[in-house]
């Protein structure tokens, strides 16, 4: 579990099912159509499979009333993806906020909480992200974070159809930090909160 000034981030339970159905019955994003729910007993399903990972995927919850308002999630990845034997310090995180919560800095909050664990306590040294670039949000959540924009990839990927059923081509960013530029980063956020 990981606390900060207004969250909880915990692995998920099935009681969470209601809350996870508000911002999954229709995702906000194409990357997420894959996790749309449909139901109640689908959410319930999905709050299992969630809860078998309770070290990388979280359930972003509001301390004042216990509210699930989005989720956390990522893996660790080996740092040559053609070499299972080479360490497993990368991660690529993905966040999904309900939209009544955006705009009031949860993200960031859970964001940054889990950065920290994930370079501190889970042996990260380098976190990526893609975001597509209608996806003005995320990227603007990924520089607050202090990630680099690393390049944008051309119709890299496709979650939906277009209306003809041929697949829908998203161009989407990466962006990425390393553990010492994280740690500089928070190095001269501390000392400006000092002065």
């Amino acid at each position: 579990m990981i606390e900060t000034e207004r969250l909880i981030l915990r692995p998920f339970q099935e009681s969470d099912a209601a809350d996870v159905m508000e911002y999954l019955h229709e995702p906000a994003v194409h990357c997420f159509a894959s996790m749309k729910l449909n139901s109640l007993d689908e959410a319930k399903e999905a709050m299992k499979v969630r809860a078998r990972d309770p070290e990388y995927y979280f359930a972003i919850v509001l301390k004042e009333n216990g509210k699930v308002i989005g989720e956390i999630d990522a893996d660790p990845e080996p740092e040559e993806p053609h070499n299972s034997n080479s360490p497993h310090d990368v991660f690529s995180p993905s966040w999904m906020l309900n939209a009544n919560y955006q705009g009031k800095g949860y993200a960031y909050e859970a964001a940054h909480a889990f950065f920290d664990y994930l370079f501190n306590q889970k042996g990260a040294r380098r976190i990526y992200a893609y975001v597509e670039d209608y996806n003005t949000p995320s990227q603007h959540l990924c520089e607050k974070l202090g990630m680099r924009k690393e390049g944008l990839f051309k119709e890299f990927v496709s979650f939906v159809k277009n209306p003809d059923g041929t697949p829908h081509y998203e161009n989407t960013m990466q962006f990425a930090i390393l553990k010492k530029e994280w740690q500089q980063k928070e190095q001269e956020r501390k000392q400006k909160q000092q002065n």
